[in-house]
Order: structure tokens, then C-alpha cells, then sequence
């Protein structure tokens, strides 16, 4: 996988309104210059994506510009459908007008990038089998030991929150997050299955 990321505003191409801004990689880069959708690169999934894959919304692509320092990428591009998960038309309709609130929403993120950065760990613990690692030595018991623990720190969770204890909901619902990422590592599934039936869900 290409490490290099490109930032890529998109533009539409009848309009010429900004619709939105993404990031491709190489292989995004020429999934899109095939066509007929762009691609992009998600720095938090750390994985290719087809813009629409899951709402139906793509974007066709019409033409691909590159500028003079090879550093960022314009398309102009057809949408089918709103662009912004927002059902906005496009991503840059918020207005938003204070610096505080851009770098509020930055705070935000880099919390949001915790989930992901866990996952990461939990991946690379699989890979490496580290014997010293309590993530390898749970991935190594079995998905029905992993099952088992994931029950029991519901349990936790449960007793804390009833118990009323904030310090304690925090600790067992952190222990119940981690306990359910390794299942999910461990089972037949990708974490993306489980992103995407939650995106279907918000939608009803």
C-alpha cells in the first residue's frame, strides 16, 4: 500500500461548486483515473473506499487535474445524490464562522481516532504473536474465550452503571470497548462490516 496521501478537492463539474475534500493514495488515484467513480483513502479506516459504496451516492468522474507542485489533486466530477453524509450538496455548507468551533471539532476527531488506533494494535498483535502481549494471549485462546470475556465485562459494565459509580462505568465500559474489538478481530467479520451496518442504522 502507497503511503503517500494527496489531498483531492472535488468540484462539480456543472456547477463548479466545491463539493467536498478527500484524500487518495496511488492506487486510489488510479481506481479513480479508471473510472467511473472516485476513490479515495480513509486515514482512519486505513483502507481504500468508493465515495457511495454505501449510500448510493457516487461521484462520476469527468475530468482529473494535478497541480504544478504535484502536491494536490482537483476532480470535477458528476454527483449522484448529495455529497455530504450531511444530505448536504456539498461539505462546505456549514458556514462555520470562529476558530474555536474548527478546532473544538479537531479535539473531537483526534478522540473519535482512538477507536481506530486501537484496532491497529489489536491487528498488529495478531500478526506479531507476541507471547509477552495480553492481546496475543487472548486472540490465541479462541473466539469462544474471547465470547466468554466479552460477556463478563457486560456483566462489569452493568454493575457499575447500576452501582452508580463513575469512575467504575468508565473503567468497565473502557475493558468492555477492548474486549469487543478483539472479538470482532478474532470472528469471521472486518471491523468495515460492522461501520457500515452502523451507517445503515442511522439512517432509520
Amino acid at each position: 500500500m502507497i503511503k503517500k496521501l494527496l489531498p483531492a478537492i472535488i468540484q462539480h463539474d456543472d456547477t463548479k461548486k466545491v463539493l467536498m475534500l478527500g484524500y487518495m493514495n496511488e492506487e486510489a488515484l488510479t481506481k479513480t483515473y479508471n473510472g467511473p467513480n472516485v476513490w479515495f483513502y480513509s486515514r482512519s479506516r486505513k483502507k481504500l473506499w468508493e465515495k457511495g459504496e454505501t449510500s448510493g451516492n457516487y461521484l462520476k468522474v469527468k475530468k482529473i487535474k494535478i497541480d504544478c507542485d504535484l502536491d494536490s489533486i482537483l476532480i470535477t466530477a458528476l454527483p449522484q445524490g448529495p455529497t455530504c453524509h450531511t444530505g448536504n450538496t456539498s461539505c462546505f455548507e456549514n458556514n462555520t464562522e470562529y476558530k474555536d468551533s474548527i478546532f473544538s471539532k479537531l479535539d473531537k476527531d483526534n478522540q473519535s481516532e482512538i477507536i481506530d488506533q486501537l484496532i491497529e494494535i489489536i491487528s498488529s498483535r495478531k500478526i506479531s504473536n507476541d507471547e509477552n502481549s495480553y492481546t496475543s494471549k487472548l486472540l490465541n485462546s479462541g473466539i469462544k474465550r474471547i465470547s466468554q470475556k466479552v460477556v463478563e465485562e457486560a456483566g462489569e459494565v452493568a454493575i457499575a452503571c447500576v452501582s452508580n459509580d463513575k469512575e467504575e462505568i468508565i473503567n468497565e465500559f473502557s475493558d468492555l470497548f477492548y474486549h469487543m474489538l478483539v472479538l470482532i478481530e478474532a470472528s469471521p467479520i472486518d471491523y468495515e462490516d460492522v461501520w457500515k451496518q452502523l451507517s445503515l442504522r442511522m439512517k432509520n
